[in-house]
Formats: C-alpha cells, structure tokens, sequence
C-alpha cells in the first residue's frame, strides 16, 4: 500500500527550509501532496497560482510530489485525496505550541488522520517565509535562504512594490 502524506502550508514563498521538509519527508512516505493554503481573508505576497507554480519549479518533475490548493477543511482534503497522514514541520518551541492545537483538533475531526511532525534542519531554524518576505521588502539580501528561482521572483515583486511607492 502507498504510504500518502499531505504537506500543507502557505508557502509564501517556499523556503529551502520547507524544501527540507519535502526531502525529508520523502524518506518516510512514497508520495506527498504539497498543499498550498488558501485563506480567503488574508493577502500573500504570492497569490496562491503563483506560489503552486514556484513550488512546481523548484520541485522539478518528482512523480512523488503533487501540489495543490484547498481552502476548506485540511482533514477534508487529506481524506478525500487517500491520505491518511499530515505532514508538518517544527522550528521553535512556539510552532509546537501551535501544530499541536491544530493536531490535536485535527484528530478530534477525524480519527483516523495522524499528524507526523519532522523537526526543520539547523540550518533552515530561523528561516520563515514571513522573515524572508520581511528582509526581502527591505532590501535585505535572502540568497541561501530560497531557491534561486524565489530569490528572483522575490526582488522581482519588491521592485515592482519600490517603483510603486
């Protein structure tokens, strides 16, 4: 039997950590889905067509990675796609705070969804998407810290935001 993990998050943008994570991962599962947030009520730097293409580019064409959206319930997804397990990624004791609620309210949604968590790489630790975004928009330099074709698209959309303002 295929073992199935979903990876969700909202990749904005991917980070060499989450990329870890995806190596990682591949490890213990035969197939992940990289699933890609979709919160209506907040605006990413990347819309969501944007940040599942990145990750189709930097992921290459692995036939063990699918990537998708969903913007409803996550144990919904996983169920409805054959998975039975949530993949996800710890940094800082302040993430487990937080993974653990919503794993916790993930099982008492559905039973039988496991939660696995894999603790991020030394090197990627204080990388986050939104200190990424949050050095990019001010210049800094995140080379390293994202794939090569993030870092472009990235000083891409700060120039288009410098030109603007």
């Amino acid at each position: 039997m295929e073992r199935l993990a979903v990876y969700p998050g909202s990749f904005d943008p991917i980070t060499n950590g989450h990329l870890d994570i995806i190596k990682r991962g591949l490890r213990f599962f035969d197939k992940l889905i990289i699933l890609v947030a979709y919160n209506p009520n907040k605006s990413g730097l990347f819309s969501v067509e944007e940040r599942m293409e990145l990750i189709r580019q930097v992921v290459g064409d692995d036939a063990r990675i699918r990537v998708d959206s969903f913007s409803g319930l996550l144990v919904n997804y996983v169920r409805d796609n054959g998975a039975a397990v949530i993949l996800r990624g710890l940094r800082a004791l302040s993430d487990f705070e937080y993974e653990f609620q919503m794993a916790l309210i993930n099982r008492r949604l559905n039973r039988d969804i496991e939660t696995v968590f894999l603790m991020t790489g030394y090197k990627w630790f204080y990388t986050s998407s939104n200190l990424i975004k949050e050095a990019a928009g001010h210049g800094g330099s995140v080379r390293g810290l994202v794939p090569e074709i993030v870092l472009q698209r990235l000083q891409e959309k700060y120039a288009d935001s410098f030109k603007k303002g």
